[in-house]
């Protein structure tokens, strides 16, 4: 049966249920069952290159944050000729898979995302907890339910872009047609969400694409079980090929080469402009400019005027600042609260903070467990330290860390009187929130002090009940933050419902899981077809003496 003449519609997406895990749920059960699985065998990771599994016996293991003795088994790290065999497996496979028609490549993603409500589900969310220590609930947002909207809702979007076309008269048809980019792809992908370590690579192939796709070193494991997925989704080989390795041996080889159609990151401010950096040195080197997409740092906000409510405050301020430990590129680091009302809030969010529970992921009750890594740790240590240190701060919570059996930290508060400290200004990437209390007659002015404080601007939120005041405020922190919260956390974003990404230092703000990051991996060719071409080459105002 031929598919020449089928006319194809993508199903209309719904974000996929958050499933709850209350105890002596199946899905309670059957996660516990995956994590003794997963726990009981150790994986020798591959990378996968046109198809095939490599294992070049240059390892490092898949570490365990929440119990650091203990290895998940190890992966194998590519080397020049890995990555050079990658560019040209990509490249050959780009031939056909660029030519692949839209609903083909579609059926793949959707049946993907088909599998990973099932079959995968609690394979992809056991990897997530053990590897990088989310709890089960928050694994379940990102690898399952993040995931899976992502694969669907990019395929719905695809073909709306598609449906974008010129207008044509009786003579002339146009139509745009959407290409590939020539080349490949490079997507570098973080270790805090396995729904972006997915999407990254995906997107872009959905596009026609082919993609060389380097996970962070500290999340290849449950970066192996998405290419498990999308191979038996029906992924040819070399479509996106999976290449775990020193970040800057696989980038200084793949952003050099001539081919290079495109980077998609989502990661460090620092590595993202080295590489763009090293993009704008060769770029007389390339076929075509490539499209430089990024998600990069953040130091988010909390704004509350003293008309919000401080109840819904404290609950935002705990979940926004230290929901897998603060390691959510859009997490709550910085708070500025009323002085009037901070009494009040800071003895509720302490009083809050008192019945969080930190440890191992396998134990449901823990509201917390540990930061990715041991330098992770340090940081944050280091951070923590100053403050305890400077006479411009005190601890309000939290403070201390313990390395010994995973790499915990407690959820820390630092109040400061000194708007322009450090760690109101820089990234930590942990669960540290610094609160600074403002002069409620200074709503103004430390609004304007919010917007100049950091170089990025990811994700904000305004607490207030006041409408002036939110329509004031909305204003001054117009560039302040791509996503904006009103009387929520900062984080959470859902795909298909708050397109997600920032400016300034923040990246390019090109909105993962929306029809404008997927516009970015299509070059467009207008195509104009005449039914009566004219015939001669004179016009009517030619015909006057």
């Amino acid at each position: 049966m031929s598919l020449t003449n089928l006319q194809s519609k993508v199903p209309q997406p719904l974000n996929e249920p958050v499933l709850s895990y209350r105890p002596g749920s199946a899905e309670s059960l059957a996660i516990k069952k995956e994590l003794d699985r997963q726990l009981g065998e150790k994986v020798d990771i591959p990378a996968i290159i046109n198809g095939k599994e490599i294992r070049t016996g240059k390892t490092e293991k898949c570490i365990v944050p929440h119990q650091h003795k203990h290895s998940l088994g190890q992966y194998h790290q590519v080397g020049p000729e890995e990555v050079r065999a990658a560019i040209n497996g990509a490249l050959a496979a780009w031939k056909d898979w660029s030519q692949m028609s839209a609903p083909s490549r579609q059926a793949i993603f959707l049946k993907a995302a088909e599998l990973l409500t099932h079959k995968y589900r609690y394979v992809l969310n056991a990897a997530t907890m053990l590897g990088q220590s989310k709890t089960c609930y928050q694994a379940e947002i990102d690898s399952a339910c993040e995931f899976i909207d992502f694969l669907r809702f990019n395929s719905y979007f695809q073909e709306q872009i598609y449906g974008i076309q010129p207008l044509s008269s009786a003579s002339v048809w146009n139509r745009m047609e959407y290409r590939p980019l020539e080349g490949f792809v490079f997507s570098v992908t973080p270790f805090n969400f396995t729904s972006i370590a997915g999407n990254l690579p995906s997107s872009a192939a959905l596009m026609g694409n082919v993609s060389l796709w380097k996970p962070a070193s500290t999340a290849v494991y449950s970066g192996y079980f998405i290419m498990k997925l999308l191979e038996e989704a029906g992924l040819p080989p070399g479509v996106i090929q999976f290449i775990p390795g020193s970040g800057s041996l696989v980038g200084d080889l793949v952003l050099k080469d001539k081919n290079l159609g495109g980077i998609h990151f989502t990661g460090s401010t620092g590595v993202f402009q080295n590489m763009w950096k090293l993009v704008g040195e060769n770029i007389h080197h390339y076929r075509s400019y490539p499209r430089i997409v990024g998600e990069t740092g953040g130091k988010d906000f909390v704004f509350a005027h003293v008309s919000c409510d401080r109840k819904a405050l404290v609950t935002a301020l705990v979940r926004g600042a230290f929901e897998y430990q603060g390691q959510k590129c859009s997490a709550a680091s910085r708070a500025y609260i009323p002085k009037s009302i901070w009494p009040q809030v800071r003895e509720e969010l302490i009083a809050e903070l008192k019945t969080v529970k930190m440890g191992d992921v396998l134990d449901f009750r823990n509201f917390m467990s540990a930061v990715i890594d041991k330098k992770s740790f340090d940081n944050i240590s280091r951070y923590v330290e100053g403050a305890k240190n400077s006479s411009d701060c005190k601890i309000v919570s939290g403070g201390k860390g313990n390395a010994e059996v995973g790499y915990f930290y407690e959820p820390t508060v630092v109040e400061t009187t000194n708007p322009r400290y450090q760690t109101l200004c820089e990234e930590i990437f942990g669960p540290v929130l610094t609160v600074y209390p403002y002069e409620d007659d200074q709503f103004e002015e430390t609004l304007k002090l919010c917007d100049e404080t950091s170089p990025y601007a990811l994700t904000g939120a305004l607490f207030a009940q006041d409408r002036a005041v939110i329509e004031r405020a909305s204003q001054v922190l117009t560039h302040s933050a791509g996503n904006y919260y009103i009387n929520n956390k900062p984080t959470g974003a859902v795909v298909g419902q708050q397109p997600f990404g920032g400016g300034r230092g923040s990246g390019t703000n090109d909105k993962a899981g929306s029809i404008y990051n997927l516009l970015r991996w299509a070059s467009v060719r207008t195509v104009s077809e005449t039914f009566n071409p004219p015939s001669g080459y004179g016009y009517p105002f030619m015909e006057g003496k």
